[in-house]
């Protein structure tokens, strides 16, 4: 297969570059690999991409190729100096296999030179030639030559090209070269035409194209010559070339298994030409407008023909793993039966030779009777047989030490006539060299041709031929069994070639179908609910997923750790984002940090798009994947280390409709019953939840302890959820009361069921405490109503407040909670015994004056006095219910219950504020503003299609497409059907994931088409998600693997 350009090649491409493309402006440049670079050009009417691969090829192409997420640092170097400039001149240096593209004119002109020959190098160069970067460095020693940066670049030194080399430089090669070799070979580092051009010229001018060298070589001369004359006649041509392009096809027979079908033929590109050669004339080819579109055609399909070609090697090597089965079950049936023809003929040759076999083995047997010793014996054999005795000269050869002579007997009826004639026919059949395949001919050579018998002394010469029978007899009923398990080994050897070649075909058909999705180059995941979330695998990554993929609506989810990924959910609906689903993506952010190795529980924050932003405080820098958050963090409950590996099933459009609503938002009597499901599962495969709820010694401990043992049942268990509301019913301390007799106040409807049942603790308690200086002492009557004490007078309540003032110093006009008096005042509360800070001057005095003014005035006195006023602001019940909808002050925070607590309720808002556009801190701006369109943000319509048709619960009614590999928390995968969970262990990522496909390829209820979709996934993309080492858990795993 041709692989890179000729000179021919590369004039011909130039010449339509040069008529096609000058002029137009540099947009920008990327690099696919390290070799193989795209110059995108534009003109206010057309647009154009040149693509550059050193020491290949150079051509403009039509195909979208993958580009690198983030440019090399020659691509960026080529950026700052070629983009916005024209193209200008395209041209050959000499006639070596060097380009030369200039980009701009006069001083402010740059050069890139791409060298086309051995490992190839791309260089740019200013006006002057000077290197400014290349692809590699090199050195030339012969020539002195140095190439690298600041260097210049050695134009001059390209081999000018030459006139028509004359007829005694071209007699002085040929005699020069060896006898035997082609012409073509040995004119082709001496000329510039290229072989394919020689031996093309060589044809035309009446010569064959595979000619080679001997002694004659002087008188070929001229007409060789003469052939290169038209060699240049061509590469004239190409100066000004505007012709056609060529692909030459070639032709490999796939063999079909079923006799019926005739073979087919598989077509795969072999060459490219900008002319139709003559030794190509009778080859299948195909034909485009220029040879530009050829050669972008050839290459574009090289990959997938790479696929064609290595199917076609499998069922090749399948086919023939199947004739080798063929012809040693031949060789063995062909072996048995020569040996039951020996065996016959040996026991007939004993019959017919009776009286001479019975003579030899008394003879032998007597001198052996008589003790005579073995080297005695055989001299008196010799001497008889010199003496010209019958019997002596039937005995070819003695084997005592096996109790065996060797006798050479015939057929004592044929006559030397017709012996005369068998040797005539054996003759013939030597000079003809084949085999005689008529059996009955066969056995007749076989009976009338003298043959060495070993006879066993122990037996008669009766014995003897009954022994040769039973060999005969044996060897054939082992024929006969090799045939009946020769019958069963064939079919089972067919099956399985056709098993392996439809296998190759599904595989090919699978990949060919493929289609990798934008987020495939990201960590990913559809959580439970049906909402898609990407990741950063680096900080390049987190970069661009920030910049480019996070719009209005989504929400941005870290986690404050070494090595955690930024998440974004995609939200292209712009409705509220379930809490569910955002725990799923701080399970996310956690695992993929140093949290999973160190095996460390803790909590991820979100937040909303516009408060992620790239602008640092002033005099501070932000590097690559770091974003500055401004605002409030909202945390999430811890997250456990639990993800899980499974597959995603891509169906065809009819079939999505049957998958519409799999991952749904769950109201809460679904949600709840999920949970209990997903527990018992949890249970079932014996996994230890790690911080699992709290003991009975952690409910008699103080406060804090208290709280730590709430936030670890948000988990979501259903049975740590029922003790921790066991231990706030049991409770009586004054505190802990208080907060339950506030909650179900602030509510006003105690009998109604809370809207997320994960929450146990109302955050209503912290809103009395702003007008404290008003009431006369909410806590104390909140206390006692909880412990179901009989309503207290006003004059008890002033009774009590005097005390505890006395104790605690109350600020009476404090009416606003900082961070630091809000904690204090829970801490006091609880127990703590902390002091508030003395009271202001005047302050004593003021509060004594209220005190007599109101001392008569009960609570719901004051209350309807301030109501009717309208002074007294909002209701303790408009203002509980006004808490519900906030999103909190940054004040309140730190005197609020554990962060964990918060997401739960923040769904509970109905009125939640539209997303403001992203300012210029979110938007990043990307080199490619084209690629910023809708492939990788589509709409909310076109992005709920993609994620229907990808399935986690595929239906035998489905057609499959293909599968796609998915790691994501364990809680996201609980309907999938093919699925296992990951936790931190020691196995390497790669044998877990071929684990897990094994432990799916043998589950019971796996299609055949489902294990062709998992065998064709590639082993890369099997775990490159998976988040380093672990254990994989899944119930009937070891079953699977023993199988």
């Amino acid at each position: 297969m041709k692989t890179r350009f000729t000179t021919v090649d590369i004039r011909a491409v130039i010449a339509e570059i040069n008529a096609n493309y000058i002029g137009m402006r540099v947009n920008n440049v990327y690099d696919i690999d390290n070799k193989t670079y795209l110059i995108r050009l534009q003109k206010p009417d057309n647009k154009a991409v040149l693509l550059i691969e050193s020491g290949t090829r150079i051509h403009s192409t039509d195909f979208e190729w993958p580009k690198n997420m983030m440019p090399s640092g020659f691509a960026m170097k080529c950026r700052k100096h070629l983009k916005t400039r024209r193209l200008t001149q395209v041209k050959q240096l000499g006639i070596d296999r060097i380009v030369d593209i200039q980009f701009g004119s006069d001083e402010a002109a740059y050069h890139l030179i791409v060298e086309l020959y051995d490992r190839g190098n791309i260089i740019l160069a200013d006006h002057e030639y000077t290197i400014l970067n290349l692809l590699r460095f090199r050195a030339a020693d012969a020539e002195d030559v140095k190439i690298a940066v600041r260097e210049r670049y050695p134009v001059e030194n390209a081999r000018p090209p030459e006139p028509l080399i004359s007829l005694e430089r071209l007699t002085e090669i040929l005699s020069s070269a060896q006898n035997g070799e082609q012409v073509k070979r040995v004119l082709n580092p001496h000329l510039p035409y290229g072989a394919t051009l020689i031996e093309h010229s060589l044809i035309e001018a009446g010569l064959s194209g595979s000619l080679k060298v001997d002694s004659q070589a002087s008188e070929v001369a001229p007409k060789i010559l003469e052939a290169l004359r038209v060699a240049e006649i061509y590469m004239e041509k190409t100066e000004s070339f505007d012709g056609k392009g060529y692909v030459i096809q070639k032709r490999e027979k796939k063999v079909s298994l079923t006799p019926g079908n005739p073979s087919e033929e598989l077509l795969t590109y072999d060459e490219f030409h900008p002319f139709l050669f003559a030794q190509h004339a009778q080859s299948p080819y195909l034909e485009f407008e220029t040879f530009d579109k050829a050669v972008d055609e050839f290459f574009s399909k090289m990959e997938s023909q790479k696929i064609d070609m290595k199917a076609f090697q499998q069922e090749k090597q399948a086919l023939k793993k199947l004739e080798n089965v063929k012809r040693d079950h031949e060789q063995r049936l062909e072996a048995l039966h020569q040996v039951q023809e020996v065996d016959r003929a040996k026991g007939e040759l004993v019959e017919m030779n009776l009286p001479v076999v019975e003579r030899a083995l008394q003879v032998v047997r007597s001198a052996l009777a008589n003790q005579v010793d073995w080297t005695e014996i055989g001299v008196i054999v010799k001497e008889a047989q010199a003496a010209g005795d019958p019997v002596a000269c039937a005995i070819k050869e003695l084997k005592l030490q096996t109790n065996q002579i060797t006798m050479l007997l015939k057929n004592p009826y044929v006559s030397e006539e017709d012996q005369e004639e068998e040797d005539e026919m054996e003759e013939k059949v030597e000079v003809k060299g084949k085999k005689s395949k008529d059996k009955a001919s066969r056995k007749k050579l076989q009976k009338n041709k003298p043959m060495l018998v070993d006879v066993d002394l122990g037996l008669s010469a009766y014995a003897n031929a009954k022994k040769y029978y039973d060999c005969k007899r044996t060897a054939e009923k082992k024929q006969q069994k090799t045939i009946e398990a020769a019958g069963k080994a064939m079919k089972s050897a067919e099956k399985k070639t056709q098993q392996t070649l439809k296998e190759v075909q599904t595989a090919i058909t699978i990949q060919k179908a493929r289609k990798v999705y934008w987020f495939e180059k990201f960590l990913w995941f559809i959580t439970s609910e049906n909402y898609l979330i990407i990741a950063g695998r680096d900080q390049q990554q987190n970069e661009m997923i920030v910049k480019r993929y996070l719009r209005a609506g989504d929400v941005y989810v870290h986690a404050d750790l070494h090595g955690a990924t930024s998440c974004v959910v995609k939200n292209p609906s712009g409705n509220p984002i379930p809490p569910k689903t955002l725990n799923e993506a701080g399970t996310m952010a956690v695992c993929y940090s140093a949290a999973w190795d160190a095996k460390i529980i803790t909590s991820a924050w979100w937040v909303h798009h516009h408060q992620v932003s790239k602008t640092a405080p002033t005099g501070e820098y932000l590097t690559t994947g770091s974003f500055m958050i401004r605002g409030k963090k909202n945390f999430l409950p811890p997250s456990y280390l639990i993800m899980g590996f499974g597959f995603l099933f891509k169906v065809d459009e009819q079939s999505v409709f049957r998958h519409r609503g799999e991952r749904k938002v769950r109201t809460v009597e679904e949600d709840m019953d999920e949970l209990a499901s997903t527990t018992e599962e949890l249970l079932e495969e014996g996994e230890e939840l790690k911080d699992d709820g709290s003991s009975d010694e952690d409910e008699e401990q103080g406060k804090a302890d208290e709280n730590d043992a709430r936030l670890k049942t948000e988990t979501g268990d259903d049975d740590t959820r029922e003790e921790t509301k066991d231990v706030t019913d049991r409770k009586s301390d004054g505190s802990n009361a208080e907060e339950e007799s506030e909650e179900d106040e602030g509510d006003g409807e105690p009998g109604e069921e809370p809207i997320f049942p994960d929450t146990t603790i109302s955050l209503s308690h912290l809103q009395p405490h702003r007008n404290q200086d008003i009431k006369t002492e909410p806590a104390s009557e909140s206390e006692t109503n909880a412990q179901g004490k009989k309503h207290m007078t006003a004059k008890q309540r002033r009774e009590e407040k005097k005390k505890k003032q006395k104790q605690e110093g109350l600020d009476s006009e404090k009416t606003e909670v900082s961070s630091g008096g809000s904690t204090a005042s829970q801490g006091t509360r609880g127990g703590g015994g902390l002091s508030q800070p003395p009271l202001k001057r005047g302050q004593k005095n003021k509060l004594k004056k209220i005190k007599e003014k109101y001392k008569d005035q009960d609570e719901e006195d004051r209350e309807l006095r301030m109501q009717l006023l309208g002074s007294a602001g909002p209701t303790k019940e408009e203002k509980d219910k006004g808490k519900k909808g906030k999103k909190g002050k940054g004040k309140e925070e730190p005197a609020r219950q554990p962060p964990a607590q918060r997401p739960p309720q923040k769904p509970r808002n109905p009125e939640r504020k539209p997303e403001q556009p992203r300012g210029e801190d979110g938007d990043g701006e990307h080199d490619d503003k084209e690629d910023d369109v809708d492939p990788d943000n589509p709409g909310a319509e076109e992005a709920e299609n993609l994620l229907n048709s990808l399935t986690g619960q595929p239906d035998n009614e489905d057609v499959l497409l293909f599968a796609v590999p998915v790691c994501a928390p364990y809680t996201a995968l609980s309907s999938y059907k093919h699925k296992v969970k990951l936790t931190p262990g020691t196995q390497k990522k790669g044998k877990a994931a071929r684990t897990a496909v094994l432990s799916f390829m043998k589950g019971k209820d796996t299609t055949m088409r489902e294990k062709d979709l998992l065998r064709s996934v590639k082993d890369a993309d099997l775990f490159r998600n998976v988040p380093g080492k672990v254990k994989v858990s899944a119930p009937n795993l070891l079953a699977a693997k023993k199988k």
